[in-house]
């Protein structure tokens, strides 16, 4: 029993070996801070965890400065961003329903310090005014997606593209597009169509709208109708859509100045004419009746020789194409050009409104050929150039994917 260790000395034994080796251990600093990662919210060029931030829309009532007083803006400063903003933004032209977003200080007095307001989908303007006064027009990122669609009509053009979940402006370009080469208003049951066409998304997620065709294939009869977008270098600036043989199928006049074209008086050298007391009085023009405000279009590119308000004309147009052809568009609400400016064929030049001698609303057309007033209808009007020679090789290059696309196209589906 001498040999054995006494049970307490053993136990100390035992705890100062434990102690030892803790000993050994590195230290664990319990003052370390730990690492986290805190996302930022950003929006519109800003960081909103640095400011008090107001979401709202425009309200019947509302006006640039009324927001901006109720953010404890005074009067001297509203009327300062203002004038800061011209020639960016005109603050009066804010509109109900239209979002807009405030940021304000992170204190006791919560005063705005940056209005941003949104356009539309894209467009927005900050109104940055925390040190000094800083107007910017901005855009969102955009993102453009092709897609295409291939349909059959039973009705009309536009029920057979939104059948498909695709915008009616598809209908709208396409109608623009094949203007001459198809009569819309007398489409037949069963004629067929292609089209490969872009959209715009802000975000990557957020539909922005309908962006262009790039490409399309109309049967109309059986006959197949291809067009394809170019940019024609001998034009810069303007693209048009050309045929797989590079034949323009814009022609140098449109059928007349409005999107949707319904007339109601042709050119009559023997016409009766109610405000004139139903006398005879020759009517060298051609009539399109349409809503007031509804947008004008020149119908061929050329110069703007006059922008006036004249007698009987009221507010009017006129437009000289080349050395033979010249037009005029009577009766305007307002001109949207000048004189002097060139204008390209669909280009808006003014609204439809009543001045001058009218009974009712509508754009007066007259058509001058050699410096004479005839009637268009009955014109042998000229076709565009087709493509230069020059421009084919690279013209075939571009075209060639897209047309492989709409043949490979079924009819029963949308693809893309």
């Amino acid at each position: 029993m001498k040999d054995l260790i006494p049970f307490g000395l053993l136990v100390s034994l035992i705890l100062l070996l434990s102690c030892n080796e803790d000993s050994e251990l590195e230290p664990v600093p319990v003052d370390e801070a730990v690492a986290v990662k805190i996302d930022t919210v950003k929006a519109y060029g800003y960081v909103l965890d640095n400011y008090i931030v107001h979401r709202d829309t425009v309200r019947s009532g509302d006006s640039f400065g009324d927001i901006l007083f109720k953010a404890h803006i005074d009067y001297p400063t509203i009327t300062a961003i203002s004038d800061s903003a011209k020639g960016v933004f005109d603050t009066r032209l804010i509109r109900v329903g239209k979002p807009y977003m405030i940021l304000k200080s992170k204190d006791s007095l919560e005063k705005a310090q940056v209005f941003i307001y949104e356009q539309n989908q894209i467009d927005y303007v900050v109104l940055d005014f925390q040190d000094s006064i800083r107007v910017a027009a901005k855009k969102n990122p955009v993102t453009i997606v092709e897609k295409a669609i291939a349909g059959t009509i039973t009705d009309n053009l536009s029920s057979a593209v939104t059948d498909l979940d695709a915008s009616i402006l598809v209908s709208y370009k396409l109608a623009d597009i094949y203007a001459w080469t198809i009569d819309f208003f007398r489409l037949q049951e069963g004629d067929r169509f292609k089209v490969i066409y872009t959209e715009k998304y802000v975000n990557d997620t957020i539909y922005a709208g309908f962006d262009k065709i790039k490409a399309a294939l109309f049967e109309h009869k059986g006959k197949p109708v291809y067009a394809f977008e170019y940019q024609n270098d001998s034009i810069p600036g303007k693209r048009d859509y050309f045929d797989e043989t590079g034949k323009n199928l814009r022609r140098a006049f449109l059928k007349g100045p409005l999107q949707f074209n319904k007339v109601s008086s042709y050119y009559n050298l023997k016409r009766r004419i109610r405000y004139y007391g139903n006398r005879i009085r020759p009517h060298k023009g051609t009539d399109f009746a349409a809503p007031v405000g509804t947008a004008i279009m020149a119908t061929a590119d050329g110069t703007v020789t006059k922008s006036e308000r004249r007698g009987g004309n009221g507010k009017y147009v006129k437009i000289r194409h080349n050395s033979t052809y010249e037009t005029q568009y009577l009766h305007m609400s307002r001109q949207a050009v000048k004189v002097g400016e060139y204008v390209r064929q669909g280009d808006v030049i003014g609204y439809v409104g009543m001045t001058g001698n009218t009974s009712g609303p509508h754009v007066c057309y007259r058509f001058w050929k050699n410096g004479r007033q005839v009637d268009p209808f009955k014109e042998d009007l000229p076709e565009t150039e087709p493509l230069e020679a020059r421009f084919m090789p690279d013209f075939t290059e571009h075209m060639r994917p897209m047309k492989r696309t709409l043949d490979s196209l079924s009819y029963v589906e949308s693809v893309l």
